[in-house]
């Protein structure tokens, strides 16, 4: 695939490097309330807003699966989400700590330490992007940061722009997938972050089957052949010897998608993310549709 014009790509990701650089900025000169948590969609969201993150987990999972926000080297690592290190958190000093309502059984234990505040993203029949936002401007006015408001305006209209320059495609369902192994896929549905992107930004999503707020447990690889018009798209992390096997055999081969130049392989997303996650999620799309000139 040919390159798009540095212009076109500068004017699709200005936006969030924009937003980044003021998160950073906030962070550097406004050192406020210190605050840990467990999840790592509200992480993604302290960090994007200049929070003074100092303690939360699965830190070096976090910066392979998620990319971004850039994690500080001095924030401390907790350890597993579902077996956190309390002598850590202590140690670590938070003057708040945000949880969801993934790891609410935590709430209790984590209140001895510091003041515990729950804003949950995922809830089944709710939208994660609805209730991204709401926890978005909620931490934000608790924290006084105003780059909360902004990334959450910022990334509205930004959705919405990227819904004009997918208008100019070829119209087909795109299919958001995870690898799981050479026979198996996870796929997110309409009521995933990912799902949420694509109906903002005017994109079908090519999966019609249920989900639970989130994606399928893993479907067989043969169900690709029942969606032949549909763009792939494969967010990583795959397992390497999974995505080598499926790309390199017959049947991937002769899918009328991989025939016609019709996948996508994108950067790492957190598949359970807030707001950075459906930003970076979208402008990875813009930046695909446009090195395949589809968009």
């Amino acid at each position: 695939m040919k390159e798009p014009h540095p212009l076109t790509r500068r004017t699709m990701l200005s936006g969030a490097a924009a937003l980044l650089a003021t998160a950073g900025r906030v962070h550097s000169q406004v050192p406020g309330t210190r605050v840990a948590t467990l999840d790592w969609a509200l992480l993604e969201t302290l960090l994007a807003i200049g929070a003074d993150v100092v303690a939360a987990t699965e830190l070096r999972q976090f910066r392979q699966v998620a990319v971004e926000p850039e994690v500080p080297e001095d924030v401390a690592d907790l350890g597993l989400r579902g077996t956190p290190n309390f002598e850590v958190l202590r140690f670590a000093r938070p003057d708040l700590i945000f949880n969801s309502n993934f790891y609410a059984w935590a709430d209790p234990l984590m209140s001895r330490i510091a003041p515990v505040e729950n804003h949950a993203i995922y809830r089944p029949g709710e939208s994660p992007h609805a209730l991204a936002e709401q926890a978005t401007l909620a931490i934000g006015e608790r924290l006084q940061l105003p780059a909360a408001r902004r990334m959450v305006d910022e990334l509205a209209a930004r959705l919405d722009r990227y819904r004009s320059l997918f208008a100019k495609g070829d119209g087909r369902p795109v299919l958001p997938i995870n690898l799981g192994d050479a026979r198996h896929y996870r796929v997110f549905g309409s009521d995933s972050m990912f799902g949420e992107v694509l109906q903002r930004t005017g994109l079908k999503n090519a999966w019609t089957g249920a989900t639970s707020y989130s994606a399928t447990a893993p479907v067989g690889i043969e169900t690709l052949a029942s969606m032949p018009d549909a763009w792939i798209v494969l967010i990583p992390p795959h397992p390497e010897d999974a995505f080598r096997a499926l790309t390199g055999s017959a049947f991937w081969k002769a899918l009328p998608a991989v025939r016609e130049n019709r996948v996508l392989t994108i950067g790492s997303v957190n598949p359970y993310g807030a707001l950075p996650a459906a930003s970076r999620f979208a402008d990875f799309l813009a930046e695909g549709f446009s090195h395949a000139g589809n968009g």
